[in-house]
């Protein structure tokens, strides 16, 4: 059910039924009286970080929305129910229950009708965060296209990230798309779909581990005003998709590229000697960047995480 608001206020929900949904008490206000909030996606959580790891980053990231001036609303499903805004009870049963499945667009109807508990990828988090009238959207880095591997060959692997940007107005900030999937690819589906793009402090795709992609991004800039100012353009206009604020991970934690490409190349052909297919690759491939760089990639990743969650908070607030 929903947490009620404060006397007086009344919630704006978007097309999701009241009986599916969980908003927590500071959202709900949050939302009533149209302050900065800022999505946070769970799936960073429930899978992307062992535990007690995934219980600090938890809270690094709701800190870090609060301190840069918005009110943090990190969406999962627990039991059957979308809450949006979690705690600390909602981050412990998260970061630690076994079997926390993962929850893309496609899988929200049956995880939720069976009672399922999930972390939510880019994909349900923009998509239950726009149709609530959030507006701003924090992650590490979006989904893409898959690199192939010698001896791959199975259909094409393309995240379901992609195509929800294209259709949900949405403002994510995020460090361009994980290092591991083929970036040139990638980028050309987000024009193709018409994705919106803008680098913040960069001119081109971050590479997520490392600022450097060598693909160029057609806007930036290095003023948080006027990067506000194309964030508000972009949602007032109504466009259909989401705009993407490209933010690169944070200079003192940014690996070389030649070692992370590297360490990616070495980990792709373990994965093919091994026989590894499908969804089981990504994370497998984390996890050999993990122990090729020695833990270098983790910190990256959680830093990265920290710094789009107050880039996103300082544009809630400015919008």
């Amino acid at each position: 059910m929903i947490a009620a608001a404060p006397a007086g206020e009344k919630v704006c929900l978007r097309m999701i039924p009241e009986r599916f949904l969980s908003v927590s008490p500071e959202v709900a206000a949050a939302l009533a009286r149209q302050t900065p909030v800022v999505a946070l996606e769970s799936s960073i959580i429930a899978h992307g970080f062992p535990h007690p790891d995934n219980l600090a980053l938890a809270g690094a990231l709701t800190a870090a929305v609060r301190q840069a001036g918005a009110t943090p609303a990190m969406i999962a499903i627990i039991a059957g129910s979308i809450h949006v805004g979690l705690g600390d009870r909602e981050f412990r049963h998260l970061a630690s229950a076994p079997a926390v499945a993962k929850c893309s667009t496609r899988d929200i109807a049956p995880l939720t009708a069976s009672g399922r508990t999930a972390g939510t990828t880019v994909a349900a988090t923009a998509h239950i965060a726009a149709r609530l009238g959030i507006r701003i959207f924090a992650t590490g880095g979006i989904g893409g296209v898959h690199r192939r591997f010698e001896g791959d060959r199975g259909p094409l692997d393309v995240s379901a990230d992609l195509l929800e940007l294209s259709r949900t107005p949405i403002a994510v900030v995020t460090s361009g798309a994980k290092s591991i999937l083929d970036l040139p690819a990638t980028l050309e589906m987000l024009e193709t779909y018409g994705v919106g793009m803008i680098g913040f402090r960069t001119t081109e795709f971050p590479a997520f581990h490392t600022p450097s992609s060598g693909l160029p991004l057609a806007f930036s800039t290095d003023d948080p005003g006027q990067l506000a100012n194309v964030v508000r353009t972009h949602l007032d206009l109504g466009l259909p998709g989401a705009l993407l604020v490209c933010n690169p991970p944070p200079a003192d934690l940014a690996l070389p590229q030649p070692d992370i490409e590297g360490w990616i190349a070495t980990a792709l052909a373990e994965a093919g000697a091994a026989g590894i297919t499908g969804g089981a690759v990504t994370p497998y491939l984390l996890g050999a960047l993990n122990r090729l760089s020695k833990g270098a990639s983790v910190r990256v990743n959680r830093g990265l995480a920290i710094a789009n969650a107050e880039v996103a908070a300082r544009i809630a607030a400015a919008l």
